[in-house]
């Protein structure tokens, strides 16, 4: 099914095709709304990858209107969405006219947080009065009634909420492609997967076409996509940002933030976390997170390359081996440790943890509108859910406490302050990955399709731990590589303050020739 074709009226969104139809082309877009300049000149690589940070600084300037870098977006995704299909609702006609409102704000000098920053929301999460189809045929037609938190939260801020991005079907999957929307491709090198479950969020962000972009986590699916689009994500502890009333049951889920620099997650980690009153799990009172952080020197940082199970593709260990000297270099004590998973162990406990409880059964009540609608992978994922019950969360529960008993003794009552590790094992995924039909091949071995490449679901089971993926640099095949920045239970500022010194040093995406070349070639 074409996106288009969902796209109705007002309430479904405005499409590239009805702009196709208003005579509205690329370069047309560039002259509607706003004023033409504010006294300096960006060109469109500026203005699509210019931070949200940046772009504050220079609207209450003056300097730039929300309107220009709309426009330089919107004119980039006609470019570059039909190679990478990011997007599966745009609503650029009432984006223009939120960005319109939004330079007037700016000139009152009543501008909010996040005052014209374009957001992509994730096909999962609510926008009231829009449908939300999280990837799948069964609910091409679900209309939201209310809206997300973050979805309030953002838009309260000033944030203008442009586009849907695209999700795996029912978000259960680590790539992104669904029957309802298709495959969405990698911008670094397009035969390669975005991950998932929030890949159109990362795609959107390496192509240019968003400034931030909301991301949601049940197995890796912020951090997964931010590594291979060389986007920061943050998988936030369980009740620090809140959740849609029908999360709240799901302990290993998280809502949280995607960007491109660091400095731009902390700004949309402040806009979204805190206390919500229709989400009872959202811890209070809210925690604020610096701009600035303390160095690192003397700082003891442990890494476990495989956790004891896993076989890391080698562009990933040396691209992890180099960023962990960038910390080395500014006065941290690096030092390998074996935390000693069972592996086996822990993919039957995510998976019970998951699917046993009330995740599973949301799940299996969608599937009865028609199974045989369905993709072959959230088809078994349905299957599978089928079979579990309480009995196994009981097991899953009883097997968190032996891995979080675990990962304490090797880390941090061994003195550590956080533990570092890859984001994920392989970055060989192909855009149209299916676990039901293709092989994961990592260093020669062969790896269970499922979780045998991802080195994030633990910590969706240990989910009172911060997880924060940070860009390590780009493997052979141009796809970005991440690490994981994982802080003591609910100690999330030690996290981000090793997130910051890393920052500060390292080598950045997304300047001069270090951006996405829309290259499609398999390695």
């Amino acid at each position: 099914m074409e996106r288009e074709k969902l796209s109705t009226g007002k309430e479904d969104g405005f499409t590239r095709r009805d702009f196709c139809k208003a005579g509205v082309g690329a370069a047309a877009l560039l002259a509607l709304g706003g004023s033409p300049g504010c006294g300096e000149t960006f060109d469109e690589d500026e203005l699509i990858y210019m931070s949200a940070s940046r772009q504050l600084e220079l609207f209450k300037a003056k300097k730039l209107s929300p309107v220009e870098v709309l426009q330089a977006q919107i004119a980039h995704a006609e470019q570059v969405e039909p190679k990478v299909n990011a997007f599966c609702f745009e609503y650029f006609e009432e984006a223009l006219q939120a960005a319109k409102q939004a330079e007037k704000r700016y000139r009152k000098g009543t501008a909010r947080p996040l005052e014209g920053i374009t957001m992509a929301v994730k096909d999962e999460q609510d926008i009231r009065g829009k449908i939300t189809t999280n990837g799948s045929l069964l609910r091409k037609e679900d209309m939201a009634e209310a809206d997300h938190p973050i979805v309030e939260r953002t838009r309260d801020a000033g944030a203008i909420h442009h586009a849907r991005t695209t999700t795996p079907e029912f978000s259960m999957a680590g790539v992104t492609w669904s029957k309802i929307w298709g495959v969405t491709r990698n911008p670094w090198n397009l035969y390669y997967s975005v991950g998932g479950s929030s890949g159109g969020a990362g795609a959107a962000l390496a192509a240019g076409i968003a400034t931030l972009a909301t991301g949601s986590d049940i197995g890796g699916s912020i951090r997964i996509p931010s590594s291979v689009n060389g986007v920061w994500g943050f998988f936030a502890p369980f009740g620090r940002n809140p959740s849609s009333p029908g999360g709240t049951l799901i302990p290993y889920a998280a809502d949280g933030p995607m960007a491109r620099t660091f400095e731009d997650m902390v700004l949309f980690q402040n806009v979204i976390t805190g206390p919500h009153p229709m989400s009872m799990e959202s811890l209070r009172p809210k925690l604020t997170y610096p701009k600035r952080y303390d160095g690192i020197k003397g700082m003891r940082i442990a890494y476990d390359m495989d956790y004891g199970y896993k076989t890391v593709d080698c562009d990933i260990k040396r691209n992890t081996l180099n960023a962990l000297k960038i910390l080395e270099e500014q006065g941290a004590i690096v030092e390998p440790v074996t935390i000693g998973w069972d592996g086996e162990k822990l993919k039957l406990a995510w998976l019970k943890g998951v699917l046993g409880g009330s995740a599973g059964g949301a799940l299996i009540g969608v599937a009865e509108r028609g199974r045989d609608q369905m993709t072959d992978y959230a088809r078994s994922i349905v299957e599978a859910a089928d079979q579990l019950g309480p009995v196994d969360q009981a097991d899953a529960d009883m097997f968190t406490f032996e891995f979080n008993a675990q990962l304490q003794r090797a880390v941090f009552l061994n003195g550590y302050d956080l533990l570092i590790s890859p984001t994920i094992a392989s970055i060989n995924e192909r855009a149209d990955f299916d676990k039901t039909k293709h092989s994961i091949v990592i260093e020669g071995k062969e790896q269970d399709p499922l979780t045998g490449w991802l080195m994030t679901y633990p910590f969706n089971l240990l989910n009172r731990y911060p997880v924060i993926n940070a860009p390590t640099g780009r493997a052979r095949n141009n796809i970005p590589t991440g690490m994981q920045i994982i802080g003591n239970t609910f100690d999330d500022l030690t996290a981000f303050r090793v997130a910051a010194a890393y920052a500060k040093a390292a080598p950045p995406l997304f300047v001069g020739k270090a951006r996405p070349d829309y290259r499609n070639k398999k390695a």
